[in-house]
């Protein structure tokens, strides 16, 4: 486990998937990262990539090969190496291998990086193509806030509230976690969302192209809280295990597969391209309080 810390904040980090573990505020004492019960789910923030969401039948096809690939794409379950460490920052970094190469045939240079200032969290994704054609990815986060954060308050105290407000719908999920083909009506006119362990029954809540560039997680018994603000990523999940004491707000640059995809990687909806020897940058951040 690795660790950077501020005189406001210290967060830990494992190198199995470069997976954020602890977000702790050393003023209030407060965890703010779900415990990772795995009655509900084990997972704490895993990383999204190569790709975000499922697959149809679980595969991908590319240059006329079909490819397996899992939800939400291996990097979650590799081993990734520190490269730099210093008391406010910390990157990890993952190369393509035999390993990558066999479900996934390109190479590819994907690094974290975790920063601190003052009482914010910034997480940096940065892909690089290290091989001799196009790269074809998706990249996203996944971070399981607490609700509710402070004893003696209930999930249901708790509410999101949007940066602008919003006239969205939801996509909804096929039994499969594959998008449906058309929207349901879902905020209309408001920056405010009450959270209910309902809201997450059928899945998790898809948007596409939000207005807003930030979501907090408030409560209405003080003042605690985070707002994660989500520069460049044009999809938003929301989600929670059934009945589950967290919500996980992800901002996405790819989203799962429709339900009348092609399977072709390159024409997969919210798909990346870079081109050899170019770089992706991505930031998302989250203030603490």
């Amino acid at each position: 486990m690795y660790q950077i810390s501020n005189d406001q904040l210290t967060i830990s980090i494992s190198a199995r998937g470069a997976e954020l573990q602890s977000i702790y505020h050393r003023d209030n004492h407060q965890e703010y990262l779900w415990s990772a019960d795995p009655a509900f789910w084990g997972k704490k923030s895993p990383v999204l990539f190569p790709i975000v969401g499922g697959l149809k039948n679980g595969s991908y096809t590319f240059e006329g090969n079909t490819y397996p690939m899992g939800r939400h794409g291996f990097a979650r379950e590799k081993d990734f190496t520190v490269t730099e460490q210093s008391a406010h920052q910390i990157r990890f970094t993952l190369h393509a291998d035999e390993q990558t190469s066999a479900i996934y045939p390109f190479d590819f240079c994907f690094s974290i990086l975790y920063s601190l200032k003052e009482n914010i969290l910034t997480v940096s994704y940065e892909v690089d193509n290290t091989g001799d054609k196009t790269l074809w990815f998706s990249v996203g986060a996944h971070p399981a806030f607490a609700v509710p954060l402070v004893k003696g308050t209930e999930f249901s105290d708790h509410y999101l509230e949007f940066g602008e407000k919003e006239n969205a719908g939801v996509w909804p999920l096929s039994p499969e976690g594959l998008i449906k083909t058309e929207p349901e009506p879902y905020l209309e006119d408001t920056d405010h969302l009450p959270l209910l362990k309902e809201l997450f029954y059928r899945d998790a809540l898809v948007f596409k192209s939000l207005r807003s560039n930030t979501i907090a997680i408030r409560n209405l018994v003080n003042d605690h809280g985070i707002k994660l603000q989500f520069d460049g990523f044009p999809y938003m999940g929301i989600w929670s295990a059934r009945n589950a004491d967290f919500v996980c707000i992800e901002p996405w640059c790819g989203i799962a597969d429709s339900v009348n995809t092609s399977g072709d990687l390159t024409q997969k909806e919210g798909i990346n391209s870079l081109q050899p020897g170019n770089s992706f940058r991505r930031s998302w951040q989250v203030k603490i309080f």
